[in-house]
């Protein structure tokens, strides 16, 4: 891995004056455009836009799924855009947590072999039953996706993602799929995900309220941060009126 000791310790992942540029056919567009931003270890950042805001393409670029057309992206020391392909897989490998809005769980596999899945790529991967009893699904391990509910299924994506020792756990939208409650039980988690273990969570939403329980706000518009909230007193999940 290409590196320079540049960042501070306390931070995570630095975009320094990102943008991404897509071209298609004879139009370029511009998704992101001098986007710099710092994601500090332990915390829960929200990033907030409409759609076509550039929310996802932050996600993906953070996690290494693509690459910015300009600008730097730092992961503690390494600049992820000197990255080769190799090193990039390797990153996504065992330094990343994905978990999408739709749970993308493989039905023939129980919960438990859902997240064997997962650790079974991993350098440092947790136990599977230990990744589950985390999310509190220890006593449906060997239930399949269809005999749980849309919360369940989450969670059991969440144990996926967290199986791995992730120190960046990257959420899109993922209480979006879910009812009221249910939502707000998984955000209770990746609170507590945060508060237990350490782990520094990104959540892609558009949905003002839910970003209420982050420890800082970043909103996009049209492909540039228009604004950056400290949270000083995050708002317990339960307490969401959403």
């Amino acid at each position: 891995m290409s590196s320079t000791p540049t960042a501070p310790t306390a931070v995570l992942l630095r975009f320094e004056r990102v943008g991404k540029t897509f071209t298609m056919g004879e139009v370029a567009v511009e998704a992101l455009r001098d986007v710099s931003m710092e994601i500090h270890r332990g915390e829960i950042l929200a990033v907030l836009g409409p759609s076509g805001s550039g929310k996802s393409t932050i996600l993906n670029i953070a996690g290494g799924l693509d690459t910015a057309t300009t600008g730097e992206i730092w992961f503690r020391e390494h600049r992820l855009s000197d990255f080769s392909p190799a090193e990039l897989t390797c990153y996504r490998r065992d330094t990343v947590g994905f978990v999408f809005q739709f749970y993308n769980l493989v039905a023939n596999l129980t919960a438990r072999e859902n997240v064997m899945v997962s650790t079974e790529i991993s350098r440092h991967p947790m136990d599977p039953v230990e990744a589950l009893r985390q999310v509190e699904l220890e006593e449906r391990m060997d239930h399949f996706p269809a005999q749980m509910s849309g919360g369940e299924q989450q969670r059991v994506a969440i144990a996926r993602a967290l199986a791995k020792n992730p120190a960046l756990l990257l959420c899109d939208e993922p209480t979006g799929a879910l009812d009221f409650a249910t939502g707000k039980r998984v955000l209770r988690l990746l609170v507590d995900l945060k508060n237990r273990l350490g782990t520094t969570v990104i959540i892609i939403t558009h949905n003002a309220a839910l970003a209420q329980a982050a420890d800082r706000i970043i909103r996009l518009r049209s492909g540039q941060i228009v604004e950056t909230h400290v949270n000083e007193a995050p708002t317990p999940p339960e307490e969401i009126v959403w």
